[in-house]
């Protein structure tokens, strides 16, 4: 529990406090070391590759921390453990070899920071190792020039391995940086946004993976490729210009899609941002990006009574994670500690921290199909998103791309099962059962289009049920507009963000309204469906459904028939921290000459429909 103490009592406002931040992550590591040295045993958990692997990968994560601390010129206690690890490793006599890679192997993904160590460290690193060790090193690295891999983000790990090698004089191939850059060129969609391979996810892998790795090949290998490196910097301006709406002001990140056991990996970027010296935001707005995230971390239940992180997001869940999630995996939070290899006399370093830049409350961003509320001075920031969705159909993948709001003050919940209402994560999702209580709901997207004022998408839970759905903005509200054409009588149920469950949180104004009052703020869905009237109600789920909190969560819902044919089902929803929350004004619709009207605090919007 001593780790624990020193995480929340440390104010993280110097480098200094940074340093004592990754050293009391690191410290707990130096007791897991395995009998053979050259890896963590830090669970018994299984990912869908060997506990062999895993354990090289939990300790090929911490170092991610580790080069940028050894880069640092601070002193430090951990590398000597590290070095010899790498050593034995990398020995193909050692019985602690890590082993061949073969195609898609995960070993493949962790020579990135490898890569990283060489570029970073380059005689400091290598005058480490003998030659035969440095031999065994660069072999062991040089399958990535060769091996089989996804078409996605993990062709950058072959990059960062020839340019580690290449900054430490080691022999080094051009064509596979060209090849590997060639090749993810075919999936950038402009604007400074790429989708995680062709067809696939616009999620924080843009930000954690391309950028982070582009701007750290800019940085470093600016002499020599210096119009990649200045396009790679020119895109990531680009990208920077939307991700900022990500972040609120108390520091937290809009949850959205796989991979969030990283964590604060989630403000990776702006770590690559201030590494790079990029001239985006002020060194004072980055710098309170990332401390400010870290210090919302601080104050979660993310490490074990050992002082080790935890499979999970806002607190351990393991029901929340991907089949790759090994007990190491959330080590590659430590990519944030990229800023230590940051000098001290840096701008950066120097800099007061700042708070956000100012900001439009609504950003509509085209290439990731997101519509972004970003109300000044509020903690509740939160993305409206239609048509986004991980084909590789990791676990809870519905729950993590395809619901229409996620929020960086209440997140979202995931499906404990199919069967039940209170199992199937009803926030912010219109779910149909064909009255045998299983639920469908919003998966892959046929059509979307993205506008500064909605978004629409088209959708087909069954092959005869086609539902056409915008999602509109109202300041604090949002307004859903569900147009369900269908073959079937089905029963439907529409859910607001999840709170935590608490006693009497059951207000409602009238039977058209669900509004709960919890002791983490208010949620409430109000009915403006023309046509049909739905009934008010609530949902409790199991415990450990939210991302955000263990206890039971509650989504105010709304409750209908839905009959064949053509139905309109329409709502207001809105959330806020603030306990009890009286809301005075909301949206109304009107209907006039085939157009929806939505009027709120002075303002309508119209959408043109075929009633």
């Amino acid at each position: 529990m001593m780790s624990c103490g020193k995480i929340k009592s440390n104010p993280l406002s110097s480098r200094q406090d940074v340093i004592q931040f990754l050293s009391t992550l690191l410290e707990p590591l130096n007791n897991h070391f395995s009998p053979d040295n050259a890896g963590f045993s830090l669970g018994d958990t299984c990912a869908h590759y060997g506990p062999e692997i895993a354990r090289m990968e939990g300790f090929s994560r911490a170092l991610w921390g580790v080069f940028p601390l050894m880069a640092s010129g601070e002193a430090e206690h951990f590398s000597k453990h590290y070095i010899e690890a790498i050593k034995a490793g990398t020995d193909p006599q050692s019985p602690a070899y890590w082993g061949d890679a073969g195609p898609y192997d995960q070993r493949l993904v962790e020579m990135a920071v490898y890569g990283l160590g060489l570029a970073l460290l380059q005689d400091r690193l290598t005058e480490q190792f003998s030659e035969k060790e440095l031999s065994n090193l660069y072999h062991w690295l040089n399958q990535i020039s060769t091996s089989v891999m996804p078409d996605s983000n993990w062709n950058y790990f072959a990059i960062m391995v020839q340019l580690g090698f290449k900054r430490a004089g080691l022999p080094w191939d051009n064509d596979v940086i060209n090849q590997r850059f060639e090749m993810m060129e075919a999936y950038y969609l402009g604007g400074g946004w790429y989708s995680d391979g062709n067809g696939r996810p616009r999620d924080y892998y843009i930000s954690m993976a391309f950028h982070f790795y582009g701007l750290i090949y800019a940085t470093l290998n600016e002499d020599d490729d210096p119009l990649r490196a200045e396009e790679l910097r020119h895109r990531a301006r680009l990208f920077a210009n939307d991700f900022v709406y990500m972040s609120a002001s108390d520091g937290s990140s809009i949850p959205f899609g796989r991979s969030l056991t990283y964590r604060f990996a989630t403000v990776a970027f702006w770590c690559a941002v201030a590494f790079s010296g990029l001239d985006v935001l002020s060194p004072g707005q980055v710098k309170g990006i990332i401390l400010r995230n870290l210090r919302w971390w601080q104050n979660k239940p993310f490490l074990d009574r050992d002082g080790i992180m935890t499979l999970g997001y806002a607190y351990p869940n393991l029901a929340f994670c991907e089949d790759y999630n090994s007990p190491g995996s959330p080590y590659w939070s430590l990519k944030n500690f990229l800023i230590l290899a940051i000098p001290e006399d840096d701008e950066f370093w120097l800099s007061a921290e700042q708070s956000l830049p100012a900001m439009k409350e609504k950003h509509a961003i085209p290439q990731a199909s997101q519509l972004i509320m970003h109300p000044a001075d509020s903690e509740h920031v939160y993305m409206l998103t239609s048509g986004q969705l991980e084909l590789n159909n990791y676990v809870n993948t519905e729950a993590k791309y395809t619901k229409f709001a996620y929020s960086s003050l209440f997140g979202f919940t995931i499906e404990r099962g199919r069967y039940g209402i209170k199992h199937a994560a009803c926030d912010s999702m219109l779910l149909l059962s064909e009255n045998d209580d299983y639920w469908r709901g919003r998966r892959d997207c046929e059509l979307v289009s993205v506008h500064d004022d909605y978004i629409w998408s088209r959708w087909s839970p069954w092959h005869d049920v086609h539902t056409d759905t915008w999602l509109i903005p109202c300041g604090e509200w949002h307004v859903r507009i569900h147009r369900v054409d269908s073959a079937r009588n089905l029963k439907s149920v529409e859910g607001g963000f999840a709170v935590m469950n608490g006693t009497d949180i059951f207000t409602p104004d009238d039977d058209r309204e669900s509004r709960l009052c919890a002791g983490n703020g208010t949620s409430v869905i109000r009915d403006l469906s023309p046509y049909i009237r739905r009934v008010s109600g609530y949902v409790i789920t199991p415990p450990n459904s939210s991302i955000m909190f263990a206890e039971c969560a509650a989504i105010p819902t709304l409750s209908g028939l839905v009959p064949q044919g053509v139905s309109w089902l329409v709502s207001a929803v809105a959330a806020e921290g603030e306990v009890n929350r009286k809301y005075t004004t909301r949206p109304q619709l009107s209907i006039r000459d085939n157009t929806l009207c939505i009027r709120h605090a002075g303002t309508e919007k119209n959408i043109s429909v075929s009633l």
